[in-house]
């Protein structure tokens, strides 16, 4: 039997969020049914919303930063029983048979993974996300939340925390290494705090020192504007690895110009327009440019323990969901510190 449950849904492209409800599925023999408590919201759930990154489904009930608790599984399920605390991140299936899903990189199915919201599941249907008060995944999709890391401040590590974490350790942040962040907000915060507990060098590049003493107290070493001309001459060659979280054209040139020979500037901000480069800004010292999207299931539950053992939750603003609509205009106005969370319990 589906489940009716109450939602909050863009009915259509730019249109203001509003209450609703909608079906979630039988629970089948591998799924877990989940009581969503909080729900993260992510830029990318604006860009979707507004229809910043193409064409979308609608009516669409955003959110991938979902935490809450297992109220009933599956006969088949194995991973998790009733009172869990579990999240759901960015994609709830994949193919599972390319070789990049054998891998534990079902983020880059060959075949394209399944998101949780504005995606077609394998039952045709279209998915919805975690504005809601509960939602069925199967087992395979979803991560275990440690006792260490309180619900509410985990939510956002299912997106902002897995997206930084997972270009840090495949790009070697850690001892020795020189770490820039680019832009301090939902992703950046995260990417400064795991960056540190990497044991990486650490300095934020943010457009003003507006949030220099937030920057320093979660683990940044330095902290730069990158209004200030100076700063590029300063920086010149010092970063081994710039991680961008920035969802807006940057000057490639001139950021790349901060790397060291061999260094990487990682793209994870996904702007809606195209960039510009001059080749010869990664000839020119063999440097990489790259991009970087959340990681697997496998390093998700990685992350998440290793935020746990390091105590990294995400600092947040936490909202009633009819504040949603206001949230989205202060996340564009960089007005927020530094994510906020839906307390499901008032939708």
């Amino acid at each position: 039997m589906t489940t009716t449950v109450a939602a909050y849904a863009a009915p259509a492209a730019k249109a203001p969020l509003e209450r609703t409800t909608i079906e979630r599925r039988e629970v089948g023999e591998f799924d877990v049914l989940i009581d969503i408590k909080f729900a993260g919201i992510c830029h990318s759930d604006i860009h979707q919303a507004r229809e910043g990154w193409g064409e979308a489904i609608f009516p669409m009930v955003p959110g991938h930063e979902i935490a809450g608790v297992v109220s009933e599984v599956g006969s088949g399920v194995t991973k998790y029983q009733v009172g869990d605390r579990v999240g759901v991140g960015c994609m709830v299936d994949s193919c599972r048979e390319c070789e990049n899903c054998k891998a534990g990189l079902e983020q880059y199915c060959l075949k394209g993974n399944i998101p949780t919201y504005n995606g077609i599941g394998k039952d045709g249907e279209p998915t919805y996300g975690g504005y809601s008060q509960k939602v069925v995944v199967d087992e395979a999709f979803v991560v275990g939340i440690p006792d260490g890391l309180a619900l509410d401040v985990a939510a956002p590590l299912l997106c902002a925390g897995i997206t930084t974490y997972s270009p840090l350790k495949h790009w070697n942040a850690g001892p020795g290494k020189k770490v820039a962040v680019l832009g301090f907000g939902g992703l950046g915060h995260m990417g400064v705090k795991i960056a540190h507990a990497l044991g990486a060098e650490v300095t934020v590049l943010s457009q003003s020192l507006r949030k220099q003493d937030d920057g320093l107290r979660l683990g940044a070493d330095h902290y730069y504007a990158t209004s200030d001309p100076k700063t590029f001459e300063e920086l010149r060659g010092s970063f081994d690895l710039i991680l961008s979280t920035v969802s807006a054209p940057l000057d490639l040139d001139a950021f790349l110009s901060l790397l060291k020979t061999d260094g990487a500037f990682v793209n994870v901000g996904a702007p809606e327009e195209p960039v510009a480069l001059n080749l010869f800004s990664v000839i020119g010292g063999r440097k990489t440019l790259a991009g970087s999207g959340i990681g697997g299931i496998r390093e998700t539950q990685e992350m998440l323990d290793f935020c746990a053992e390091h105590g990294l939750g995400a600092e947040i603003e936490l909202i009633e969901a009819s504040e949603i609509n206001t949230a989205y205009e202060r996340v564009l106005s960089s007005d927020v510190r530094y994510r906020f969370v839906i307390d499901t319990a008032t939708i």
